[in-house]
């Protein structure tokens, strides 16, 4: 793989692994709008998010640094349970992710699965924003519970259907619970430690016997370049977040889902 490829496909998945519109998707289309084959995509994806990995580490390192001297001094505090409200959310991907992996692999990454993952989570995107913007009120993240984690971490199996998002969709169950925007992001993008790491590690041998030996250097450069855009994606997301609603991203979706149909129907892409 050239270099500036693996650039590409490094600032591409920096870009879009912590913003709602699916990090899997572009890279799919990214692939298919340089004319390169993605027969290793699924694997080399997995590798690169290491550097979104390292990133969220990086960002949140004061807060995983707190979370296990607080399980010892104040086990009942945010900080305290933090671990332990990770690790629950984090079954759900685990358990779907082996059953599925022979899907996640292959079927999955069709593009009319793509379109419509994008299209349908858009929609849905669209409508649960609104319905937290007319929200009077919203919970603090202190008041998470076992549940709240559980369910997040469902939504966050999403993710195994390439477009779906993960942000996308963990911020979207988070809403749902009432929680604000920021908060949701805080705890999604928290909650993507473990799924991500595992993800990374478990693809990173299959990455190497696909790719083979030449490939270290382009897989060092997608991993580097998606740490340092990784970083400032997360730091932009969640002030965005803040002051802004996610319609805008919705909205984006449902764009970029219609136009890859549109494309598959006539021919313009393959499928």
């Amino acid at each position: 793989m050239a270099l500036w490829f693996a650039a590409l496909l490094g600032l591409v998945q920096g870009l879009t692994e912590f913003i709602p519109v699916s990090s899997n998707a572009h890279l799919r289309i990214t692939y298919w709008l340089c004319g390169q084959s993605d027969s290793s995509g699924a694997s080399f994806t997995a590798v690169i998010q290491l550097g979104s990995l390292a990133a969220v580490l990086a960002y949140f390192a004061k807060d995983l640094v707190r979370f296990p001297v607080a399980m010892v001094k104040d086990p009942k505090s945010l900080e305290g349970r933090m671990p332990w409200l990770l690790a629950i959310g984090t079954v759900p991907i685990v358990i779907l992710g082996l059953l599925l992996k022979k899907h996640v692999e292959s079927d999955l990454r069709s593009l009319y699965v793509i379109a419509a993952a994008l299209i349908v989570v858009g929609i849905a995107m669209a409508v649960i924003d609104q319905q937290a913007a007319a929200r009077t009120a919203s919970r603090a993240l202190a008041s998470i519970t076992y549940r709240d984690a559980i369910l997040v971490g469902l939504a966050q199996t999403l993710a195994l259907f390439p477009g779906a998002s993960r942000s996308g969709s963990t911020i979207c169950m988070a809403l749902l619970l009432g929680f604000s925007r920021s908060d949701s992001a805080r705890f999604s993008f928290l909650l993507s430690i473990p799924a991500v790491a595992g993800a990374g590690i478990l693809e990173a041998p299959k990455a190497f016997r696909d790719l083979g030996s030449d490939a270290i250097p382009a897989i060092g450069v997608g991993i580097g370049v998606a740490a340092i855009v990784s970083y400032f994606a997360i730091a932009w997301m969640i002030r965005w977040l803040g002051q802004h609603q996610l319609r805008g991203f919705a909205g984006y979706r449902i764009v970029v889902g219609l136009a890859i149909l549109v494309a598959l129907a006539t021919n313009v892409m393959p499928a």
